[in-house]
C-alpha cells in the first residue's frame, strides 16, 4: 500500500519532511490540469510543508475569481515567476513590511505555462519576477527538459533564498533532494539503500 501522505509505497519520504517550515510570504501553485496526476510533480512537496502555500487549478474558460480577489487585496503584493520578455519586463523583487508577498508559480510544464499566461489576461497584469538559478537543476524526471530552467519545488526553494529566509530554503531544499534521490528506486519498484 503506499503511504496515505508521501504517496510512495517502497520508500516512505515522510521521515524527511520538515514539520516547521515558515514563510512570510504566501504561494499559490496554479496548477495545470495535466499536473494533478502526475507522479514527477514537486509543488505537492511545497504544499505539504509551506504554511501558506495552496494549489489552485487553472482553468482557460473560468478564472479563478478567488485568486483574482486575492491578487486585488491591497495587503498583498502579488508577483508571477515567468520569464520576462518585451511586453512584460521583470522586476526586482522588493520585500515591503507593509504587504505580504504574493507568489504566483506556475506548475506545468513550460509549454503549458506559455500557454497560461498568454490565455489569462488576468496573469498578464501582475508584475513578472524572474529568477536567476546558481546552480543546475537537479531536477530530472521528465524529458525534453531545458537546461537552466528549475521544477516547481525548486522554483520555491529560490524565491525562500530571495525572500532572506535561507533556513526554510534548506530545509525545503533536503526534502526536495530526498524525494529526487528514491524517485527511480520507487518506480522500479524496489527500496532504496
Amino acid at each position: 500500500m503506499p503511504c496515505p501522505r508521501c504517496g510512495f509505497q517502497h520508500n516512505c519520504i515522510c521521515h524527511a519532511e520538515p514539520q516547521s517550515l515558515t514563510s512570510a510570504a504566501h504561494f499559490v501553485l496554479l496548477t495545470h490540469p495535466k499536473e494533478l496526476n502526475k507522479d514527477t510533480n514537486t509543488g505537492v512537496l511545497m504544499e505539504r510543508t509551506l504554511p501558506h502555500c495552496r494549489r489552485v487549478i487553472w482553468d482557460r474558460v473560468t478564472p479563478p475569481s478567488e485568486l483574482i480577489q486575492q491578487l486585488t487585496n491591497p495587503q498583498f503584493d502579488p508577483w508571477l515567476l515567468f520569464p520576462s520578455d518585451e511586453t512584460h519586463p521583470a522586476s526586482d523583487f522588493q520585500p515591503t513590511d507593509q504587504k505580504i508577498p504574493l507568489f504566483v508559480i506556475l506548475d506545468a510544464t513550460w509549454q503549458e505555462a506559455r500557454k497560461m499566461v498568454r490565455k489569462s489576461p488576468w496573469l498578464a497584469a501582475l508584475p513578472r519576477l524572474s529568477l536567476t538559478p546558481k546552480s543546475m537543476s537537479e531536477y530530472q524526471l521528465r524529458r525534453n527538459q531545458q537546461a537552466g530552467n528549475l521544477c516547481t519545488c525548486e522554483a520555491g526553494i529560490a524565491l525562500l533564498s530571495l525572500t532572506n529566509q535561507p533556513q526554510q530554503a534548506a530545509k525545503l531544499e533536503q526534502y526536495f533532494s530526498t524525494f529526487i534521490e528514491v524517485f527511480h528506486a520507487e518506480k522500479s519498484g524496489h527500496t532504496k539503500h
